[in-house]
């Protein structure tokens, strides 16, 4: 199932504590975006790749790019201030090369190397029949609902699922929900958030607890460790 993934790349390292964008940091050797990227080159499925990224590092990107053989990038527009910015920037570029409003798109984040083929191929499926699904995965601990340090609530369990990347739309579909979002000021914390706000349903697909998001020196060192068990798995 053909389809499109978009990746917002132009964050900072802040959390990170890198100085600079942690795309950029190595992981086993190689660029986290690299390694990212690397997932969508190999499957034969995707059929292109828009990166938003910041202006003083497109050069940088390109070269990148070329190092590590990735072909599949069609645009790289500037990315925004929030993530929100640059995956409507992504959205745009898509649309405005003529794509059809119901060509399947993914959303996913640029830190997150580990995600799985068979993820990506069921969130395509769901999308082309129910026009919007996202990858997640069951809580593994309680969950409580605190205000002002205090709990208020603990939802049941079973009913609660930790939201991962990518999100997959109908193009026409998340564009509506991003253009929405932009006339109203309304800023949410994935794009999942907009979908639901036009009323459509979204699905959910199951993904796997290795699919980390590389956000902390933590996570590097557990990235490292992934990359380890595959290797020996291979």
């Amino acid at each position: 199932m053909e389809y499109t993934v978009m990746l917002p790349a132009a964050g900072s390292g802040r959390r990170m504590g890198a100085g600079e964008n942690k795309l950029f940091l190595p992981l086993a050797g190689k660029p986290i975006l690299a390694r990212t990227l690397s997932v969508f080159q190999q499957d034969p499925d995707c059929a292109g790749i828009i990166l938003a990224v910041r202006p003083d590092e497109r050069d940088r990107i390109r070269e990148m790019l070329a190092d590590h053989g990735i072909t599949k990038v069609t645009a790289m527009p500037d990315g925004g201030g929030e993530r929100q910015d640059s995956v409507r920037a992504c959205v745009r570029a898509f649309m405005d090369s003529g794509s059809a409003d119901d060509a399947v798109v993914m959303v996913h984040d640029a830190a997150r190397p580990f995600l799985s083929r068979r993820v990506i191929r069921e969130l395509a499926e769901t999308v082309r029949e129910h026009g919007a699904a996202i990858a997640a995965v069951p809580s593994k601990d309680t969950v409580k609902q605190v205000a002002d340090g205090v709990v208020e609530d603990t939802p049941d369990r079973s009913t609660v699922w930790l939201v991962q990347t990518p999100q997959a739309f109908r193009a026409g579909l998340l564009a509506e929900a991003e253009e929405k979002a932009l006339s109203e000021g309304f800023l949410g914390t994935d794009e999942s958030m907009l979908v639901e706000r036009l009323g459509h349903p979204v699905r959910v697909v199951e993904s796997t607890y290795d699919n980390l998001k590389m956000t902390t020196k933590v996570d590097l060192a557990i990235g490292e460790a992934l990359l380890k068990r595959q290797e020996e798995m291979e």
